[in-house]
């Protein structure tokens, strides 16, 4: 046990001064799928390499040590345990949350969802707002929900309303469910309401048990104008609307989006990320009938 605790730390030691001896040729993939990278936004300011290594080794510094062992034992690339890191400093998460979006692949699905941001909002707003989504949502604190409906899907995420937050990100805060609105005599109820703090802007969920369809845009929208007469206040910037929807087209999506002014996503949810192996993997692999076939020839050879 002292001899895997040694070569851990030594692991650790030898990625943290990989790191440090070459931070800009860290980031730029991995920034394109999260845009809030921080080292991104110092590249994009302007600031050289000496500042970057200097902030990415205070970064480093401020994780307890159950931070490291979480990027030791759940990622084997150097790059993306500094991503993970910088992440971690940024938003304040601890050892169980990292870990637990190290398993859920954030990297891979931070700031994913399809979007009009860019041309319904101002552009230090639409990038912020992009970096809040994911794509897809995970879902799997839920258990088996397949088959569920929509309302079924609605009330389990109230009553797991924590760990629905910690999936949306920093920043939201739960205002209700079926929310009533009430325009000329005739009632209409919104699935999900938040206000993201940070955006200051409420938040409309719509969840959906099917396939994306480009009507529900229309019902989304209704709900982001009448929020925005009858319960913004002043201050409040424009609401946005984001439509969960079991599985969607994106390229069907994407143009159903621009035909909205109102800033709205589309993306999908999952109760479990697909851990499959890549198809160059998976062919050469055997398969169930020739495992059987093989196994059978030996007990008759036997």
């Amino acid at each position: 046990m002292q001899q895997n605790l040694r070569r851990r730390i030594q692991q650790l030691r030898r990625d943290h001064l990989a790191i440090l001896a070459a931070p800009p040729r860290i980031c730029p993939r991995l920034a394109q799928d999260a845009p809030r990278c921080p080292e991104k936004a110092l590249g994009s300011a302007g600031v050289g390499t000496n500042a970057l290594s200097a902030f990415v080794q205070r970064g480093v510094a401020q994780l307890p040590w159950r931070h490291h062992v979480a990027l030791l034992e759940k990622l084997d690339s150097a790059e993306l345990r500094l991503w993970y890191a910088a992440v971690a400093v940024e938003r304040g998460w601890s050892g169980d949350v990292l870990a637990l979006h190290i398993e859920g692949r954030f990297h891979e699905r931070a700031g994913k969802a399809v979007t009009n941001f860019a041309t319904a909002m101002p552009p230090e707003e639409s990038d912020l707002a992009q970096q809040a989504t994911r794509d897809p949502y995970l879902f799997d604190f839920l258990g088996a929900i397949e088959g569920w409906r929509e309302r079924e899907l609605e009330q389990k995420l109230v009553e797991h309303v924590g760990k629905f937050l910690l999936e949306l990100g920093q920043g939201f805060a739960f205002v209700g469910e079926q929310v009533r609105l009430e325009l000329d005599g005739e009632e209409f109820f919104c699935d999900l309401l938040f206000y993201h703090l940070e955006l200051r802007c409420y938040v409309v969920v719509e969840l959906k048990a099917v396939k994306f369809s480009a009507a529900y845009l229309g019902q989304l929208g209704l709900y982001m104008a009448v929020i925005d007469d009858i319960l913004a206040k002043e201050g409040d910037r424009p609401t946005i609307g984001l439509l969960l929807c079991k599985n969607k087209n994106q390229v069907v999506a994407e143009y159903a989006l621009k035909g909205f002014k109102a800033p709205i996503g589309v993306a999908e949810w999952t109760s479990a990320i697909n851990k499959s192996l890549p198809e160059e993997f998976e062919s050469a692999l055997p398969s169930v009938a020739e495992l059987e076939a093989e196994l059978g020839s030996r007990v008759v050879d036997d």
